[in-house]
């Protein structure tokens, strides 16, 4: 049976502590041990289920049947998904489950990825085996390629780039009621993404409400955003002044009052439509990706000379704003510490990886003083070589 209640590597059901009697059941109870955390749940159960798939439909077995001869094909299915018509979204375009052009993939996995894919899914195999529905981890026998030491961020836009952002978000048309709600939210949406920091998630799940004030030692009024981030892990980050304008700007375009209580249950970024709940995280990734594809047809409009700039704005994403954040931060001289505590990282040494203008510095350096020079080779010397030939 493909369900794997027969499968081969099923442990002894009677001291198996899960009362699953099937794959499906058993990675479901595996599941549900990060059902209160959102993005980790829906990551986990993506992984699942193209393993659990690839096996019925391309393997002709099922989850619990598996062997390392099995995964060894499945590492490399995920290097290239084929057929693509049965895997791969058209266009590489995401659609809802229930669409019929929905594909477990919208396109080969990059080695992150399937470094990520094998992680989680060993982690599944581990799991099953502790519970003592599987007898062994095949998993476990893969050789994994040494992972490379962690290269500086790149995925970040230059000062100069996100200028040309700006000067996009700052001339958009205003004429009419429409157009004023597009605006608005473009400079909410850049301004909030890249004075915090934030991700994608903590953007679409968070609410005005998190704003706070107290007073400072000095005497003055300080706001803060109460963020929860990766593994439900909570912080706390400045809010500068700038940002509490802009950010009572945004509520008045949206009929609000300036400033939030701490009971104001209005999402960070209001739907243009309906009521006023958190947009999913695949609609602010939409709304950021249009800021940023509006701005690239901006600057091709300019001339051939910005194509290349252009094509870096095509493929930025609301990640880059974090990543941008994070590097301009550092760049200018904000002290790591405060950069790590502001981003959320666990560890300085993700931090220092935002340490972009070392490296440009450090290139100018040798480029200036390390130099062949042979255009100031002495003619003597050239004649003499010439002789001796």
């Amino acid at each position: 049976m493909l369900d794997g209640r027969d499968g081969t590597n099923r442990g002894d059901t009677a001291h198996s502590q899960l009362s699953a009697r099937n794959d499906l059941d058993a990675v479901r109870a595996w599941l549900s041990n990060y059902a209160d955390t959102k993005t980790t749940f829906d990551s986990y159960r993506k992984e699942a289920e193209r393993l659990l798939l690839w096996a019925v439909v391309q393997c002709g077995k099922p989850l619990s049947s598996l062997t390392h001869e099995d995964l060894l094909l499945f590492r490399a299915f995920l290097v290239d998904p084929q057929p693509a018509d049965r895997w791969v979204s058209a266009g590489g375009g995401k659609y809802p489950r229930g669409d019929a052009r929905w594909r477990p993939f919208n396109g080969p996995l990059s080695p992150a990825s399937q470094r990520q894919a094998h992680t989680i899914l060993n982690g599944m195999f581990t799991w099953l085996v502790d519970a003592g529905y599987l007898r062994g981890n095949p998993m476990a026998l893969l050789r994994q390629r040494a992972k490379r030491a962690a290269p500086r961020v790149t995925r970040y836009l230059s000062a100069t780039l996100w200028d040309e952002v700006k000067a996009f978000v700052a001339q958009l048309p205003r004429d009419t009621a429409r157009q004023q709600a597009y605006a608005a939210r473009c400079r909410w949406l850049t301004t909030l993404f890249y004075l915090q920091g934030m991700r994608l998630s903590e953007v679409a799940a968070g609410r005005m409400g998190d704003f706070s004030r107290r007073l400072g030692a000095d005497g003055h009024e300080q706001w803060w955003l109460d963020i929860v981030g990766k593994g439900d892990r909570e912080r706390v980050v400045p809010a500068s002044p700038e940002l509490i304008t802009e950010l009572a700007r945004y509520r008045k375009a949206n009929g609000l009052p300036p400033l939030p209580g701490r009971t104001d249950d209005t999402p960070l970024v209001i739907p243009f439509r309906g009521k006023r709940r958190c947009m999913s995280r695949s609609a602010v990734h939409d709304a950021i990706k249009s800021v940023f594809g509006h701005s690239a047809d901006w600057l091709r409009a300019r001339g051939p000379e910005f194509k290349d700039r252009a094509g870096e704005l095509d493929r930025a994403s609301a990640h880059w704003l974090r990543h941008t954040s994070g590097s301009h931060q550092a760049d200018g001289g904000v002290d790591l510490r405060t950069v790590r505590d502001n981003l959320g990282h666990v560890s300085l040494t993700t931090t220092s990886l935002y340490l972009h203008e070392e490296e440009d510095r450090r290139h100018r350096e040798t480029v200036k003083r390390h130099r062949m020079n042979w255009e100031t080779q002495p003619t003597g010397e050239a004649g003499s070589s010439k002789k001796d030939l």
